[in-house]
């Protein structure tokens, strides 16, 4: 035996017992996920059970993603320091009480603290999964598969979020929203404490333990997410509190980046940037984050919003997409392993830029049928996507760095996804007003169109209405307008998108072919 064989790291202990902890793992991690948009569809219910404003319940959301994005890069010295086994418990068993809690709570003020700390609590479950499964619980040539499953639970979960939200508050309450994860939670706490050792923790670590980094982290990642989720509803920097918080961003962003490339023990190394395949990963992990929870946002708000459809409705419609994403997952995993990734990414991200091109037609009258190959191709494109770009970032750097590195891939997509809503919206709400404007001028009295229009439309409604037919008249054609202008709005949505998948893959023919995905020697 060589001495460079000597010094390569042990095969994973690959036994029933650790399968079988590492699949309560996935589930945890898929609860994590779809917390993020399970409240979407129900956040008047929760409003009105709440008594808050309109401004005070969009922080039932942006108190989740706030907390969860500062704990994702935490996650990988935490899990150095207390071990996978005592972290992913510590982080289930959180997050499950803090459900409970949300559940309970009486007021706004009671929910956005037990949400941001369930968000904060629970977020080390999902890098905790994908460290794991690139680590020492599976040989190099079960990752394939490995990887396939956490990109159907990574893809699913905000995709089934909103329907099944909206599902449990229709039928029961929106109290389900959150005591759903009670029975999971308890089963998935106790299996993993049973079942996982995967390795042993290093209090040592506590030592020069780097609290101005994890402060500055915090106020970075914070106020970031704070100015992509508000930005598009405040008009930007028209706003002084937005401002404000992008200045504090800016500060603590440098002072934070400057702390960790120059501190001996950082809380967060980007050494694992070094490698790559891991630093075009993460970039492509950005874009696949805009794919991901931009169209799972903007599909269901047409069809609420336009469509005026329940959730079981929208559940239909949005079904296609995931069981393409099943019947497509197992394809992906075989090919990833036989072909050169930039051809598996570049054919998903073709897709999903078909998929939105197939959009720009869309009418307020659009269904079921007309939905169905969009969201074909969306569903193929995005598992030719995550499989090949998660193997990519994580399958050859060294056991040493994947924790650190998972928490840095997670936390990538999750500022994609942050990045890509931040634009919907905008283009929402600056197009709408653009459309209106327009289609305003198109609709002024005096045309003998418009007049004719109103002539019939008020005569129909004055046999009804009596002498308030003329104004309803007037009020049903500015509905009109409104949606037309609406649907126009979520067009040019679709049209962005399309733009942003077609500048990514022109852009793949300058990465260069990635090393080979053999396992990586680990770095002493």
């Amino acid at each position: 035996m060589t001495s460079l064989d000597a010094t390569a790291p042990a095969a994973p202990d690959f036994s029933r017992r650790r399968v079988a902890g590492f699949v309560f793992m996935v589930v945890g991690m898929f609860m994590a996920i779809l917390d993020i948009q399970i409240v979407s569809s129900s956040i008047t219910k929760i409003q009105a059970g709440l008594s808050a404003s309109a401004d005070e319940i969009s922080w039932v959301q942006t108190s989740y993603l706030i907390a969860e994005v500062v704990m994702i890069p935490m996650s990988g010295w935490l899990s150095r320091v207390m071990s996978t086994r005592y972290l992913f418990v510590a982080s289930a068993s959180g997050f499950t009480f803090m459900s409970l809690m949300c559940a309970t709570a009486t007021s706004i003020d009671q929910m956005i603290v037990y949400r941001a700390l369930q968000g904060f609590i629970g977020g080390a479950m999902i890098p905790t999964v994908f460290a794991s499964a690139y680590g020492n619980v599976f040989p190099v040539e079960k990752r394939a598969t490995i990887s396939v499953i956490i990109g159907l639970v990574v893809t699913l979960a905000p995709t089934i979020g909103p329907t099944l939200g909206g599902y449990l508050t229709d039928t029961f309450s929106w109290h389900w929203l959150f005591l759903i994860n009670i029975i999971p939670g308890i089963v998935v706490t106790s299996a993993v404490w049973l079942l996982i050792d995967l390795d042993e923790p290093d209090w040592s670590l506590l030592k020069g333990f780097d609290g101005w980094g994890i402060a500055l982290m915090a106020v970075f990642l914070a106020t970031l997410e704070y100015v992509l989720e508000e930005g598009p509803r405040n008009d930007w920097f028209g706003d002084d509190t937005i401002w404000w918080m992008a200045v504090v961003c800016a500060v603590s962003g440098t002072f934070f980046f400057a702390r960790v490339l120059t501190f001996e023990n950082p809380i967060v190394e980007l050494r694992a940037y070094r490698d790559r395949n891991f630093a075009v990963g993460s970039l492509l992990s950005i874009f696949l984050g805009v794919g991901l929870y931009g169209l799972t946002y903007l599909y269901p708000l047409f069809l609420a919003q336009v469509r005026n459809l329940t959730a079981t409705q929208i559940g239909v419609i949005m079904a296609v997409t995931g069981i393409c994403q099943f019947m497509t997952a197992p394809v992906a995993g075989i090919l990833t392993q036989k072909l050169d990734t930039r051809y598996l990414i570049g054919f998903g991200f073709g897709l999903l830029a078909i998929s939105n091109y197939m959009m720009l037609g869309i009418t307020w009258e659009w269904d079921f049928g007309n939905f169905f190959l969009p969201q074909i191709l969306r569903g193929i494109g995005l598992m030719f996507c995550i499989v090949p770009i998660n193997s990519l970032a994580l399958g050859t750097l060294p056991q040493s760095q994947l924790k650190n590195a998972s928490g840095l891939y997670n936390l990538m997509r999750n500022l994609g996804g942050a990045i890509g809503l931040a634009v919907i919206n905008t283009v929402l709400i600056h197009r709408l007003d653009f459309h209106k404007s327009r289609l305003r001028e198109s609709i002024e009295p005096g045309r003998p169109v418009v007049d004719q229009m109103l002539s019939g439309l008020g005569h129909q409604m004055s046999g009804v209405l009596g002498s308030t037919g003329n104004l309803a008249a007037v009020k049903q054609l500015y509905g009109l307008m409104t949606r037309e202008a609406t649907v126009m709005a979520f067009a040019d949505c679709f049209f962005v998108l399309a733009i942003c998948f077609i500048a990514m893959l022109l852009a793949l023919p300058t990465v260069d072919k990635p090393k080979g995905m053999a396992p990586a020697k680990d770095a002493h």
